[in-house]
């Protein structure tokens, strides 16, 4: 049974916050209705090379985007493609770097900003270019997605907890603050979406370190949140999904033919 998607990407979000700290996620999990897996990121252990992990499969070395400079499209079939092939629709919330990747590189504010373009893989975009783009305006910008054209796969990529992590360090009021903001924004949405039946994923690209940055191979930097709600998995407890599984895991949610990465445990078999 194919099902409708929204795949949540809090950048720059720690394992060890998220478990401490978003209260409204971690009260779902305490009510059953999500489960919740600690993951550990590919290296290097930054943004762009890890959206592209995130929505082909492919880590860094295998996809040539190894670090945050390299600007220009993926040479790797990404979830988008995969369901516009499939006659789906897409849509995404994101920082720019994503259209850079999957639409049109280098991005142009004036012509990728706003992006109604049903031939590009990211068919429907609200696209943002400052780190410090307020993350409730962009949930706002999620929903006026949804609403307006009801895309099969919804990407949301808030930027604010990573922002705060660059500025004021893992260890910080701030970077826990911001991580709390942003869960209780979600509060805001996720229950009219659970509601609808949408299959929710909401993970992070990289959690943050005490240098005010990330990049190797720290807990605090490579381990981050996997919370998964939805009637289409498992919520197996001993399954152990990877990073690149997650663009496999969508996939099969959606029923598309793909030959990702998947880890089957976190399904349902009917799914």
């Amino acid at each position: 049974m194919s099902r409708r998607v929204i795949y949540i990407v809090l950048d720059g979000l720690s394992h060890s916050v998220a478990h401490q700290h978003m209260g409204y996620l971690l009260a779902l999990t305490e009510a059953q209705q999500a489960s919740y897996y600690c993951l550990e990121c590919e290296l290097p252990a930054i943004s762009r090379p890890l959206y592209e992990c995130l929505l082909t499969g492919a880590t860094p070395i295998e996809s040539g985007i190894v670090n945050n400079a390299i600007t220009r499209l993926s040479n790797q079939v990404s979830l988008f493609d995969l369901a516009k092939e499939a006659g789906k629709t897409t849509a995404a919330a994101a920082y720019h770097w994503i259209s850079e990747l999957y639409n049109r590189s280098p991005y142009q504010a004036c012509r990728d900003r706003f992006t109604v373009a049903p031939d590009l893989p990211i068919q429907y975009g609200l696209f943002y270019h400052q780190d410090h783009y307020p993350d409730d305006h962009l949930f706002l910008d999620a929903e006026y997605l949804r609403r307006q054209y009801d895309p099969d796969l919804l990407l949301i990529h808030p930027m604010n907890i990573d922002d705060a992590g660059h500025k004021y360090s893992l260890d910080s009021p701030q970077y826990r603050n911001q991580a709390r903001q942003t869960d209780r924004i979600l509060s805001d949405w996720l229950p009219a979406w659970i509601a609808a039946g949408y299959q929710i994923i909401v993970t992070a690209d990289h959690g943050m370190n005490n240098d005010f940055n990330h990049c190797g191979i720290l807990p605090e930097e490579r381990q981050v949140p996997l919370f998964v709600i939805g009637d289409a998995f498992s919520h197996d407890s001993s399954a152990k999904p990877l990073q690149r599984q997650l663009c496999g895991i969508v996939a099969d949610l959606l029923q598309l033919e793909h030959a990702k990465a998947r880890c089957q445990a976190l399904l349902k078999e009917s799914s």
